[in-house]
């Protein structure tokens, strides 16, 4: 958590915008597809395990909020577009878990922006287990998407 803080800190004193993505489910969570799949109940809106970290509260506060209602936002690039008045020249991801909402993110802000530098962190990244972690650096680097 540190590490993400003060990342978040260098590139807002940076002047770059600050996306946030909050992996977002409804009470139903367990009766959809993805909750059959992924049986934990997790980020149920509005509750504790949906809200961001106290840690980080502070650092994303004047951060865009994105709800993810699936593994990735569909809504990041319409968004990233907005901010950077087209197309960005690089884009930078961090967070968890990197093997679901960080490689669904970086894979649809690939597809998105074909000819940005798409970036992740991984020292900023956390996946559900290491093994996965890992696994999800080496898909995304077969996608074009630079590790730091």
């Amino acid at each position: 958590m540190p590490a993400v803080k003060d990342r978040i800190s260098e590139c807002r004193a940076a002047g770059y915008h600050i996306i946030a993505t909050l992996d977002t489910h409804g009470e139903d969570y367990m009766s959809t597809q993805e909750g059959q799949k992924l049986p934990v109940p997790h980020c149920i809106r509005g509750t504790d395990g949906w809200k961001l970290s106290p840690e980080l509260q502070d650092v994303l506060s004047d951060a865009w909020m994105v709800e993810n209602h699936t593994f990735g936002s569909l809504h990041l690039p319409e968004i990233v577009k907005k901010l950077s008045d087209g197309a960005p020249e690089t884009i930078e991801l961090i967070g968890l878990c990197t093997d679901i909402c960080v490689v669904s993110n970086a894979i649809i802000l690939k597809a998105a922006f074909p000819a940005a530098k798409i970036q992740v962190r991984a020292s900023c990244c956390a996946g559900v287990t290491p093994e996965k972690h890992e696994a999800a650096l080496m898909t995304m680097a077969s996608c074009q998407i630079d590790i730091l």
